[in-house]
């Protein structure tokens, strides 16, 4: 299944290529919404088909659906080749070529590396989120509130991410980039000192509300730095570093949860995403002094 996990970076790369550059946040944030849709109902959904007919006859449904989704793709989506005039890009790029346009652009490099450092602080809290809040709550019902706190997120990311990309689109994508980073990991750090559920619940939706632009600002910034024949191997490679933050986020929040208890991990995910608009905002403002001593002719 991980090796077909390409299809959302692929049509974020279609959607960005197909949309023009003034509401690419926008339009890329009502795809996140629709990503998120999905993930806040698909675990319902599936629950309550596992229930009604079983585990196995679950799978099947599911593999109907995605072929159906497949055709529906295949029949119902036509991409137009996008080019203006007196454009003359290239229309392929060798691997080598596109990690040298990445290296080339620091504030584009900043962007991926920081999508690493994201996940790896967002995906941190997996692993103890539901023995935080039986910590906080007590044992009873603890799977309804572990899904509340983790739901919670979800609706925050839901109702925001479409209005992040729309302002981004206005006010510049680095810089509502680097805002979110700040507000993320200021959000973050209270979480360590809650004493109910309650608390925590207003927390996560403000992280999901914090954490909803992220995506859809920096597949919009992508989708302005690279040239369109290069943009989907980009996104692809951006792709991977984020599950490589999957894959980091789990195991670092575990290991400091156990030995130093669940208040460390909040401390450190929050310095980990303030540290990460630090260096995004640096970035950006090399990228700004370089350019205003480039001399003009």
């Amino acid at each position: 299944m991980g090796v077909f996990t390409g299809f959302i970076p692929m049509s974020q790369a279609l959607i960005s290529t197909q949309t023009p550059k003034n509401i690419a946040g926008q339009v890329l944030g009502s795809l996140q919404t629709g990503s998120i849709t999905g993930s806040l109902m698909g675990p319902l959904l599936g629950g309550w088909i596992a229930d009604s007919i079983g585990y196995a006859s679950t799978f099947q449904y599911v593999s109907i659906t995605i072929a159906l989704s497949a055709l529906i793709v295949f029949f119902g989506i036509h991409e137009q080749r996008i080019k203006k005039e007196g454009d003359h890009e290239k229309t392929s790029y060798q691997s080598k070529e596109v990690l040298a346009h990445i290296f080339k652009h620091p504030v584009l490099f900043m962007v991926m590396i920081v999508s690493l450092f994201v996940q790896m602080a967002h995906f941190s809290i997996q692993p103890i989120l539901s023995l935080f809040v039986g910590d906080l709550h007590g044992p009873e019902n603890i799977a309804l509130f572990s899904g509340i706190a983790f739901s919670a997120a979800g609706l925050g990311n839901l109702m925001m991410a479409k209005q992040w990309g729309k302002i981004a689109d206005h006010i510049g994508y680095v810089k509502i980039l680097v805002f979110l980073l700040f507000m993320a990991g200021i959000v973050y750090l209270p979480a360590a000192f809650v004493t109910n559920i309650w608390q925590l619940v207003v927390l996560r939706f403000l992280l999901g509300v914090s954490i909803g632009g992220i995506i859809p600002v920096r597949t919009a910034y992508i989708r302005q730095e690279a040239p369109v024949a290069m943009q989907g191997e980009v996104l692809g490679y951006n792709t991977s570093i984020r599950f490589l933050g999957n894959i980091i986020g789990p195991s670092m929040g575990g290991m400091i949860a156990g030995a130093y208890g669940f208040s460390m991990v909040f401390f450190v995910t929050s310095a980990l995403l303030v540290l990460s608009g630090a260096l995004l905002f640096m970035a950006m403002n090399r990228k700004v002094t370089s350019a205003k001593h480039i001399p003009d002719f």
